[in-house]
């Protein structure tokens, strides 16, 4: 199998709008004022190893999970002491 790969010229690319999260919401980094850009720009970024990224995804499922049967159980509960 043979993938051709494309070239495109700058102009002809989509722009690519970075978001990140600040004080509890995402913004886009566009709509920072410049100091914020600045600082946005200076943060170290770094990449986990992927075993440490499946035991996290699989750590944050099995907490949703309990968090879902636990209020499950509350609404059943609830529902008999009606």
């Amino acid at each position: 199998m043979q993938t051709d790969t494309i070239r495109l010229e700058d102009h002809e690319r989509t722009r690519c709008e970075v978001w990140t999260r600040v004080m509890g919401y995402h913004r886009p980094v566009s709509e920072f004022n410049p100091g914020k850009q600045a600082e946005h720009a200076e943060r170290c970024h770094f990449n986990e190893p992927a075993g440490l990224q499946a035991a996290a995804a699989e750590s944050v499922h099995a907490s949703s999970l309990a968090t879902a049967r636990a209020a499950s159980i509350a609404h059943d509960d609830a529902a008999l002491a009606a």
